[in-house]
């Protein structure tokens, strides 16, 4: 008996090796990384490249099917993060090897994925338009639009293009949602950042931002550039050197009118003068993990968007700011573009 299980089960194990031999393989999309110049860029006062890496997933079917045009999807990455969080051989999350899986299975349709790298000396760019860092709302949606549509076989029209996004990005999708419909026709944000709760703040820590006047001593001070990177997005002043920004405090006190500057690049607060904007987009998504700090502004945003009338799904799932970002991608994303861009 104990011999006979013994061969029954080394059976057993070739018959799977075979079976996991003859299992096709997911077919494999090209991923490239370029830079696209953007006239938006020009003249930031940081001195960022006005030229940044963008990331490219062209679907398995890209090469082989020469007249097939396809939807893009334009995804934006977090705080601190880049486009590399997401792609190539050294991603984290490795967004290029997720799309093959899922296209390859018919979890979603193919369509082209298109990243920019909006990582800047302060961590990132908030996907705002501001004279310090960079008009990014407009880079996004008019100067990488452009390029994409000229460079590759996309169906160049709203219908096709998607915004998707996480923390910082997913502020930059509901910001960009409102502003460029016209570009814009369906949203996925996950997890978003800084939706209504960037009210500025008095105190020790605003007396600290206060006393760093030079790049050294900002080095010095690490967290300081969270602060810096929504201060450069939403108060750029042309005429304050070095960091031609206004900080939102004087001697620790809050200065009205820079808070207000602040409060107008809420979402929260964009909402009753964009919410028509919103209406006209084919399909809006958010989501967020339960354990997630931003729970609460998100759950927020979502109600204020149904009492304006404006139709979306609002989900919840077990998870933290990031640990269930890769399985929401391939489980949620993908095929939520797939059922609402328009396909050939």
């Amino acid at each position: 008996m104990k011999r006979w299980s013994f061969f029954a089960a080394l059976g057993l194990f070739f018959l799977v090796r075979v079976a996991d031999a003859q299992e096709p393989q997911a077919a494999l999309g090209t991923l490239e990384r370029i830079n696209v110049f953007g006239a938006s860029l020009e003249g930031n006062l940081m001195g960022e490249s006005v030229s940044p890496e963008v990331s490219v997933y062209l679907p398995a079917s890209y090469n082989s099917e020469a007249n097939r045009r396809y939807p893009v999807v334009y995804i934006l990455h977090g705080y601190t993060g880049t486009d590399q969080g997401w792609f190539g051989p050294e991603g984290r999350r490795q967004s290029d090897l997720i799309a093959d899986r899922v296209f390859a299975g018919g979890g979603a349709q193919e369509m082209i994925l298109v990243m920019p790298n909006c990582y800047n000396a302060y961590g990132g760019c908030m996907y705002a338009n501001s004279a310090t860092s960079g008009y990014w709302e407009d880079y996004i949606s008019a100067d990488l639009v452009a390029y994409v549509d000229n460079h590759y076989r996309t169906i160049p029209v709203r219908a096709a293009r998607g915004l998707a996004g996480h923390s910082m990005g997913g502020y930059g999708v509901m910001r960009i949602g409102m502003n460029r419909p016209d570009v814009f026709s369906s949203l996925y944000a996950l997890s978003s950042c800084c939706l209504n709760e960037m009210s500025p703040r008095g105190g020790e820590r605003a007396l600290a931002m206060e006393r760093i006047k030079t790049a050294e001593d900002l080095a010095e001070a690490n967290r300081a550039l969270r602060t810096f990177a929504v201060t450069a997005a939403w108060a750029p002043n042309p005429e304050n050197p070095p960091f031609y920004f206004d900080l939102p405090t004087k001697n620790g006190e809050v200065i009205p009118e820079v808070a207000a500057r602040f409060a107008v690049n809420s979402p929260m607060a964009m909402l009753d003068s964009h919410a028509g904007a919103l209406r006209k987009m084919t399909a809006i998504m958010m989501d967020v993990g339960e354990q997630d700090g931003l729970i609460g502004a998100n759950r927020a945003l979502s109600e204020a968007m149904t009492r304006f009338g404006v139709h979306h799904t609002f989900e919840t799932y077990e998870g933290d700011h990031s640990n269930r970002i890769s399985e929401r991608f391939e489980k949620s994303v993908l095929p939520f573009f797939s059922r609402h861009l328009m396909f050939e």
